[in-house]
């Protein structure tokens, strides 16, 4: 029974050897509660009543525009297949000639 146990402890230890503290993050969160730069959370209808109307201009506008129509054909452009036909069909029969390695 003792030598089944052993391996046991001795994976716990080493576990517990992955469980130390992450100095970086707690550094980070000390700085902000200390330094208070963390965001605040804020009524929305106070940014609306702030914001200043009429501030795009049509060429800001125009811009905006292009852009999101040049993301939406890339997104169109890559709802198509990644690989060719040719290249597919080779896959194809790669698997099926060796289907034991894929196991």
């Amino acid at each position: 029974m003792r030598p089944a146990l052993l391996p046991f402890v001795l994976c716990f230890i080493a576990a517990l050897g992955g469980c130390g503290g992450f100095d970086e993050i707690d550094a980070i969160q000390t700085q902000t509660v200390r330094g208070g730069t963390e965001p605040q959370l804020v009524p929305i209808e106070g940014l609306i009543a702030q914001a200043e109307p009429g501030r795009a201009t049509a060429s800001a506008r125009d811009t905006v525009a292009a852009r999101a129509a040049g993301l939406r054909a890339r997104a169109t452009a890559m709802r198509g297949p990644v690989h060719s036909p040719a290249t597919r069909a080779r896959l194809a029969d790669a698997v099926a000639a060796h289907p034991a390695q894929l196991n």
